[in-house]
């Protein structure tokens, strides 16, 4: 707890001299929503090790998942062509078209304006994660797979970003998917620059910022290349590859495995299921849910993709069907479902390990069993780096107020309650406190007299009591308040502090956009972020700017 306190005052320290410092690291255990799998994977892997094919926490689990990696010099071959017709030519494609070359893949759908800021974060974790393997002696390239067959449109058309008082600004692109077309696919009409612009006109850096998303979201775009044009900028510092799974080239390198699994779908179904007894005996959850008729595939067809339900052998859609052999032969057709997926990805890919989210690693806990059918290896699984932000102004409150992000999750009117009681006269609170410790006293006096008189007399003294001490607390709760609408800066600086840190009951990082932090920060915060998040830590991290 000692150097804990030591680090802190660090980080005060450096805060206050305007340097970048990672001012705090918290378990992910104290995090709201952390599931009992995702916790255990992070701080108890022999637990869940049954669910996945390598620990990430040992270097030798890297080697032998490269050990593993048997890729045709055909298919690398057709792989580096088809991210040459997507990304033109980088010295990381120079890299990965050498025989031995392995990836280092993340990915994430195609959110409006670039999505959550963890989507930076997995390309960070990804991209230094390639660097520390080629530094090991095994060469790798980080791969950013660009998740456009996705067609649940209401989950992409918008995002959040905040203004200069860190007010929430919603963003969203008007329309809906009825067709249930891949939402990488969709055309851009109009997209919300103007509004992204007028939320970051405060900014130092919220022109920039715009200009950079208004090059990207033209007209005639699709969701999918906008997207892809926007990371490229902002993760320009980072070396990364993107593959777009809708693209020609890449569908002919999934056809192969996308039959396969079509063929085995009984067998691999049948499997699911067992895993996901395993995943709730052991008291865990099965993310995607499964049954008998589940197809592990969607048919691609007049730009939109259909929903399949199996019955054996059979597929039907819409009041059509298909036999196995008959979907199997539109293999550049299909589409996989969230379990199958990351099992073609990695067939297309020579993936070593792949970078995700909490969501992602319950997925490839289900999704071992069909990479032990199919592609019999599987990568090395690995979590994201994750933290939250902080300006300096933000810091300063913190600091002023004694405030941690735990602080946060009980909601804004709670934590308005806490820097209330902060603003409390010291008199005041003083009188308020000795008659708290006086009443308690003479109330414990009384209880032993009680009880030594009649004790069920006693007990009814005990019910008296709590009430008592409600009541008292309560007088303090309106002291505090009054204090705080007294103090308006207190006010203005508790709803700063919650609408950056925990915006609508939010993490920060699954809330808003880069965007924001880009225009208060630089279009050089990527970079900066690069050099601060570090691999050897489990923990979310917040971080002082």
């Amino acid at each position: 707890m000692s150097q804990q306190r030591h680090l802190s005052g660090i980080a005060k320290h450096l805060l206050r001299l305007g340097l970048v410092i990672d001012s705090a690291c918290i378990s992910h255990t104290r995090l709201p929503h952390t599931s009992k799998l995702f916790a255990d994977f992070l701080y108890h892997f022999d637990r869940v090790a049954g669910f996945y094919a390598h620990s990430p926490y040992d270097a030798e689990s890297y080697r032998t998942a490269a050990a593993q990696v048997d890729y045709p010099s055909e298919r690398r071959s057709a792989l580096v062509k088809a991210l040459a017709e997507q990304n033109g030519s980088s010295p990381a494609l120079d890299r990965l078209a050498q025989p031995g070359a392995v990836a280092v893949v993340t990915g994430q759908q195609v959110g409006l304006f670039s999505g959550p800021c963890y989507t930076i974060y997995k390309a960070i974790t990804a991209a230094k994660l390639a660097d520390r393997l080629t530094e090991m002696g095994i060469p790798a390239v980080p791969v950013f797979w660009l998740a456009t067959e996705d067609h649940d449109y209401e989950e992409i058309n918008h995002c959040w970003v905040f203004d200069a008082e860190h007010k929430p600004v919603r963003l969203e692109i008007p329309g809906s998917n009825p067709e249930r077309r891949p939402v990488g696919e969709i055309p851009i009409d109009r997209s919300p620059v103007d509004a992204l612009r007028e939320a970051l006109r405060d900014f130092p850096f919220g022109d920039e910022t715009a200009e950079l998303v208004a090059d990207a979201y033209t007209p005639g775009r699709t969701l999918g290349s906008a997207f892809f044009h926007l990371l490229r900028q902002v993760l320009a510092s980072q070396d990364l590859l993107f593959l777009d799974p809708m693209h020609p080239a890449s569908r002919r390198l999934a056809a192969p495995l996308l039959r396969e699994a079509v063929e085995a779908a009984p067998d691999l179904t049948a499997r699911i299921l067992e895993r996901n007894r395993e995943l709730t005996t052991n008291g865990y959850h099965a993310q995607v849910h499964v049954d008998e008729h589940t197809s592990l595939v969607f048919l691609l067809e007049g730009g939109r993709r259909l929903t399949l339900h199996r019955q054996n052998s059979e597929y039907s859609t819409n009041g059509r069907k298909f036999s196995a052999r008959d979907l199997a032969a539109q293999a550049e057709h299909l589409s996989p479902n969230a379990l199958l997926r990351p099992v073609v990805q990695d067939y297309i890919l020579p993936t070593v390990a792949y970078v995700g989210g909490p969501a992602e690693l319950a997925y490839l806990a289900q999704s071992q069993v069909i990479y032990d059918a199919l592609l019999r290896r599987m990568p090395v699984a690995l979590h994201r780096q994750s933290a939250t932000l902080l300006d300096a102004r933000a810091g300063k409150l913190m600091d002023r107020y004694g405030l941690s992000l735990t602080d946060f999750f009980a909601g804004e009117e709670a934590l308005k309650e806490r820097i209330a009681r902060k603003l409390v006269p010291s008199e005041l609170g003083g009188a308020i406190e000795a008659a708290q410790a006086k009443s308690k006293q003479a109330l414990e006096e009384l209880s032993a007299a009680f009880k030594a008189f009649d004790p069920t007399l006693e007990a009814a003294l005990q019910t008296s009591r709590r009430k008592i001490e409600w009541q008292l607390s309560k007088i303090e709760r309106k002291a505090a308040r009054e204090a705080l609408r007294r103090n308006e800066r207190a006010a203005a600086g508790a709803a700063y502090l919650n609408g950056l840190i925990y915006p609508q009951k939010h993490l920060q990082e699954r809330f808003y956009s880069i965007l924001p932090f880009l225009a208060r920060h630089g279009l050089e915060l990527t970079a900066r972020l690069a050099d601060l998040l570090t691999l050897d830590c489990r923990d979310h991290r917040v971080v002082a700017l």
